[in-house]
């Protein structure tokens, strides 16, 4: 059984490559198998709006969109409840799949046995 991952990215487009590198640490931990559940917060909590992430851009790095999606087909993508209210962005702002949740789910996640979290 595969490791579950959680990635906290508190970052957006002000800091693109450690953004970047979070969404790819979490797309192929995805791909590799693992139960992977991204967090989204401070600036990174815009990825979780249609056409937010697909705005981003960095020389040579797969779209934001792509690896979102890729974290999607079979973990979860979590937007900071604070983050989110701080920034006027509510459930019905989000892209697909997305989810709004607080710190007591985030601590839950990384609490839980065989969990590695990781934060950029």
């Amino acid at each position: 059984m595969a490791r579950s991952l959680v990635v906290k990215v508190t970052c957006g487009a002000e800091d693109a490559e450690r953004c970047n590198q979070a969404f790819t640490v979490a797309a192929a931990a995805a791909a590799s198998g693992a139960d992977v559940s991204l967090w989204l917060t401070g600036q990174a909590a815009w990825f979780g709006v249609p056409g937010r992430a697909e705005e981003f851009e960095l020389d040579l790095a797969t779209p934001l969109d792509q690896l979102m999606a890729a974290v999607l087909t079979t973990g979860s993508v979590t937007v900071c409840s604070q983050c989110a209210a701080r920034r006027g962005i509510v459930e019905g702002n989000l892209r697909e799949g997305v989810t709004i949740a607080g710190a007591a789910v985030f601590a839950e996640q990384v609490l839980g046995d065989g969990v590695q979290a990781l934060v950029y």
